[in-house]
């Protein structure tokens, strides 16, 4: 505006008063773009400085979004891992299954979980037993603490018997019945358990009159994977956190373990498959089963197996098994180890006769047939 007015003012006179005016037009106009570009260059440079002070910040060590405040540790995953296809995981289980009978005399270490669900377990005293195993099914077992025998019980592939020898009288008792029969779990008097779940530890019944021999041969002599089977099998990769084991690991320690699971299926009926076998195989420095767990018709998990520490086994026949095995039963709230005392003596493929797997009641305990019992129930409903 003020421009404009100099010139109205000065319009018509000389060349030198316009020269003049023109000089200052310039000067005015100049004064202008250098305020205008100074204030430009500070907010520039702020902007700069803002952008360098965040990323110092974000990038230093000691703070910020990306700096780690402290270092923290993750299970390892154990390698190198075996890659192996379904005919390969086949082949392993089959392995296991070649042996036709194992004598040997082993540890056994019992832990009654009845009580798992108040987070209570009873875990009896390590014990001794020989253990004599034949396919298909076969079994006899004698369980000893300092040369005297617990108990004892067999199964012919079909039946099974067990003797409890020592405790309390009212544990005293000779249970017999059929290997493929479901039976709840017994009381002290050998009836079936009411529905009182204020149960105290005293009420629990005798682990041993409660054990299945057949749960063992199931556990020790695999059963293979036919060939020409119309079951159906799927194959999988799983990743699991495990406590380190290994000798040189820290107390505490922990380990990523990669598994290959092959799952056994029923052909589909009315649409539905239903699932009765799953197998782990460790993956690492190698193919091993470490883990079979059976399910029965509704899903449910009956029989939980691990097997750990493969070694040789036997002294004319050798094998490569595993020297310690545990099982879980969760529907009958127990859990078993048995290890090899000698993995040397262990006797393997010997051809043992029927007799062999029979149990009578010399001892002349009272009995209890389950099957009767079963018959009873049905009845009386």
């Amino acid at each position: 505006m003020r421009v404009s007015l100099l010139l109205c003012a000065f319009a018509g006179k000389s060349n030198r008063n316009f020269s003049i005016l023109r000089r200052l037009t310039y000067d005015c106009a100049r004064r202008l773009m250098l305020k205008y570009f100074d204030a430009y260059r500070i907010v520039l440079s702020r902007l700069v400085l803002s952008v360098l002070t965040v990323s110092v910040l974000l990038l230093s060590s000691g703070c910020g979004l990306f700096g780690a405040k402290r270092k923290i540790e993750v299970p390892q995953l154990l390698t190198p891992l075996s890659e192996a296809n379904k005919d390969r995981l086949i082949q392993e289980i089959n392995r296991l299954s070649n042996v036709k009978s194992i004598h040997g005399k082993v540890d056994i270490q019992f832990e009654d979980t009845s009580f798992a669900s108040s987070g209570v377990a009873d875990q009896y005293r390590l014990v001794d037993g020989t253990i004599t195993l034949q396919r298909p099914g076969k079994i006899y077992l004698v369980i000893q603490f300092t040369f005297v025998d617990i108990a004892q019980m067999a199964s012919d592939g079909e039946r099974f018997s067990v003797a409890v020898l020592q405790g309390n009288e009212k544990y005293k008792r000779f249970v017999k019945g059929t290997n493929s029969a479901i039976y709840p779990k017994l009381n002290a008097n050998g009836n079936t358990p009411t529905t009182d779940k204020q149960k105290t530890e005293k009420e629990t019944v005798s682990a041993l009159s409660n054990l299945r021999p057949q749960h063992l041969t199931d556990a020790f002599m695999i059963r293979p994977i036919e060939p020409n089977n119309s079951l159906i099998y799927a194959q999988s990769e799983f990743f699991q956190e495990e406590p380190d084991n290994r000798r040189q690991a820290k107390k505490g320690a922990r380990v990523m373990r990669s598994y290959y699971l092959l799952e056994e299926f029923s052909q589909p009926m009315a649409g539905e498959s239903k699932l009765l076998r799953r197998f782990w195989l460790d993956r690492v420095g190698g193919i091993r089963l470490a883990r079979v767990q059976t399910y029965d018709e509704r899903g449910q998990l009956i029989t939980d197996v691990s097997y750990h520490n493969e070694t040789t086994l036997g002294s004319s026949a050798t094998a490569l098994l595993p020297s310690r095995i545990e099982i879980t039963r969760p529907q009958d709230q127990y859990k078993l180890s048995i290890t090899y005392q000698d993995s040397a003596s262990v006797e393997l493929n010997r051809e043992y006769g029927p007799k062999a797997f029979v149990l009578e009641n010399k001892w002349q305990l009272p009995e209890v047939d389950l099957d009767a019992q079963n018959k009873k129930v049905t009845a009386n409903q």
